[in-house]
């Protein structure tokens, strides 16, 4: 048995998979301010279900977006930041761009470690490596112990051209144990041993922040867990769609900042490969964000940067990482994403009203209009069946917040205002989806649409509609499918190190020396989870024409390389640049800046369970008819909503209809019609 649980900004969501396929799932309110309360509850809950003990668990796997929160919310103290002389102001110029050209009120976001919290020291390492001036360390002691005095917790450590020779940062992080044992360090040439100093040093700055709350996070739920008599390992989903131990991730935070929405990527790829669609839209719509993310040829799309909370989806507005990661867009949008009348228009997100209070129809003295409220009022929602029946939602209060926030300050009916702001939230997602697919050069009226989170379904098939999508492709359980994708995910580790130089003049012995450390390194790692003894190593490096500074990632054959492989590496870097910018430049030297090493253990394996085949008629199915608003109909018309959970194989709904499982509702519009596979899954498509 294997055990995933996704810790969300509003839901805690749990899956439980048995040998034989049989899922068992569950979902709860996110507990603030300590989520390992839900979390406790809920896998007690979930074993029980499914007549299981703990000791019964090959796997425990946890996706967290517990360090975004920290990040997002600025809610990390103690942080501080030491670095070479001269370089304090790093993280404030950054890249000395305006992400918005002709915005007169920019502002870009603060630094995490602000200036009164950044210390320089005497030291210099040089581009090739050499040390120009040996650390200071009767200074370095004197450092420390003013970092002592200001109360810094966890201290970031990066000096200058650390990736090529890290022997003064290490001397440093070495003094700081000796002066101030009790502060935690992150070190650059550990957490991103690449170049662009601010990039690097943002990223070191954000393990730093994160480090002293994930730790203190991790090692309670650890603790819980062990309580229990569960005697495996506990696993992190990581932003690159692997998983790796938990232990790992208290040195390498960093890692798992997208650790949650990486699940619903991963279960997405699952899903479009079950039902012939490789390449695919993930789309997980929560209660706090929606996430969005591309799979081409059943694999994620990945890349070696990425920003954290972006103004607006514009690049340069973030906080970036030097990170493997899925490329991934997050917006907030969400059930819980507040609905206002603003300069006579209505105005969704990305302020949340999360679980706590959470939307006015859940009870809880929320007073604030919610998308959820919204879809209460439409109908799409059932008061009485939500989340299976275990929470009762308030429709009168759904329909007051909508009024009083929206409809009366606009001069608009309560129907209009609800659909307004349903309209809205997926002109939102709209965007978003053309950023993974259209801005990424892939045509959406070539690609599926799957469907997750506790929101997705009932939006998804408006979105595609509006994109020309011809598949919306909604999992059963899809309300928390981002913890089945957990259970997919393989064993996985990183590792990466700048050497930069051009193809023609690589020193060889230098590179393939360089290689057998890495691959040492990234197989430890995988060997301490238990996962495999001998993973499967592969290689990439980042390629660029001389004189750009943007990269190809670019696989390297294994083994040590000759002559005839770096010829190789050119030939799949020109054919890269051509599928990317449609020309290359033969005659132009290609330059390599990192090489990285990955290790994968083996994947593992998910066998869903098949469900009944039967005659095709949802009848049996069929839990109530109701009043549902449907613009095609200029209003409300009543709208069988059907079990998806009593679907057979072979069953056929045509629009408008809802269909309603325990944690998420997929509403089917007129003009679609939905047919049941036979693994649950509904296949939606739009047939005007």
């Amino acid at each position: 048995m294997r055990l995933g649980f996704d810790v969300g900004g509003t839901f805690t969501d749990f899956v439980l998979l048995t040998s034989n396929g049989q899922l068992f799932t569950g979902k709860r309110l996110t507990t603030y301010p300590d989520p390992s309360d839900a979390c406790l509850a809920g896998l007690q809950e979930i074993l029980y279900r499914g007549a299981a003990q703990w000791s019964d668990l090959e796997q425990l796997i946890h996706g967290t977006t517990w360090g975004s929160n920290v990040i997002i919310e600025r809610k990390g103290v103690g942080v501080g930041l030491v670095t070479t002389a001269g370089f304090r102001d790093v993280l404030a110029i950054a890249r000395e761009k305006r992400y918005s050209l002709y915005d007169l009120q920019i502002e870009k976001p603060e630094p995490l470690v602000g200036r009164s919290s950044i210390w320089e020291i005497r030291e210099r390492t040089l581009a090739d490596g050499s040390v120009a001036t040996p650390l200071d360390e009767p200074a370095a002691r004197e450092v420390v112990q003013q970092i002592r005095s200001a109360g810094i917790q966890s201290l970031a450590i990066c000096f200058l051209h650390s990736y090529r020779n890290a022997t003064n940062e290490r001397r440093f992080a070495e003094i700081v144990h000796d002066v101030a044992p009790e502060i935690a360090v992150s070190l650059s040439s550990e957490v991103s041993p690449q170049i662009r100093e601010y990039e690097r040093t943002s990223t070191t700055a954000v393990n730093a922040y994160v480090m002293t709350a994930v730790r203190a996070y991790l090692q309670r739920m650890l603790e819980e867990v062990r309580d229990t008599g569960y005697k495996g390992r506990l696993f992190i989903m990581q932003s690159n769609g692997g998983i790796a131990t938990a232990e790992a991730m208290t040195r390498l935070p960093v890692r798992m900042i997208e650790s949650g929405p990486a699940g619903g990527a991963i279960v997405a790829a699952l899903y479009g490969g079950l039902t012939n669609n490789a390449d695919v839209v993930a789309f997980d719509m929560g209660g706090t964000t929606a996430k969005l993310a591309m799979i081409k040829d059943g694999v994620p799309e990945t890349v070696s940067q990425f920003e954290l909370h972006k103004v607006d989806l514009q690049a340069g507005s973030g906080i970036p990482m030097s990170v493997r990661s899925i490329d991934l867009v997050e917006i907030g949008a969400g059930g819980g994403s507040i609905a206002e009348a603003g300069m006579g228009t209505i105005q969704v997100g990305p302020e949340s009203a999360g679980s706590t209070p959470g939307p006015a129809c859940y009870g809880r003295g929320g007073d604030h209009a919610t998308v959820t409220d919204a879809n209460v009022v439409l109908g799409y929602l059932s008061a009485a069946n939500f989340a299976g029946g275990t929470m009762t939602l308030d429709a009168e209060a759904a329909h007051d917040a909508v009024r009083r926030h929206v409809a009366e300050p606009l001069g608009i009916s309560l129907e209009e205002a609800a659909w307004g702001i349903h309209r809205i939230a997926n002109l939102n997602m709209e965007l978003a989806a053309r950023v993974v697919s259209i801005d990424r050069g892939y045509d959406p009226r070539d690609l599926a649409l799957v469907a997750t989170g506790g929101c997705g379904p009932a939006h998804a098939c408006r979105m595609a509609s509006a994109l020309g999508m011809p598949t919306v492709i909604v999992p059963a359980a899809a309300g928390v499918a981002s913890a089945i994708g957990m259970l997919a995910a393989d064993v996985r580790f990183d590792v990466s190190r700048s050497l930069v130089g051009t193809l023609a003049d690589t020193d060889l012995k230098a590179l393939n020396h360089l290689f057998t450390e890495l691959e040492a390194e990234a197989s430890r790692t995988i060997r301490e989870s238990g996962a495999a003894e001998s993973p499967v190593l592969v290689r990439e490096v980042e390629l660029r024409y001389i004189g750009q500074g943007y990269e190809l990632s670019i696989e390297v054959p294994a083994g040590d390389l000759t002559e005839a492989e770096m010829a190789l590496l050119r030939q799949r870097f020109e054919k890269a640049y051509i599928a990317r910018y449609g020309f290359s430049s033969g005659d132009q030297s290609i330059e390599a800046t990192t090489w990285k090493v990955t290790a994968y253990g083996p994947t593992p394996e998910i066998n869903l369970g098949r469900i009944t085949r039967g005659a095709g008629l949802p009848d049996d199915a069929l839990r109530e008819t109701r009043p549902a608003y449907f613009p095609e109909y200029e209003g409300y018309v009543d709208t069988p909503a059907y079990s998806h959970a009593a679907l057979t194989s072979g069953a056929e709904i045509v629009g408008p209809a809802v269909i309603e499982e325990r944690e998420s509702t997929a509403v089917v519009p007129p003009g679609f019609r939905a047919v049941v596979d036979d693994f649950g899954t509904l296949i939606i498509r739009n047939e005007p």
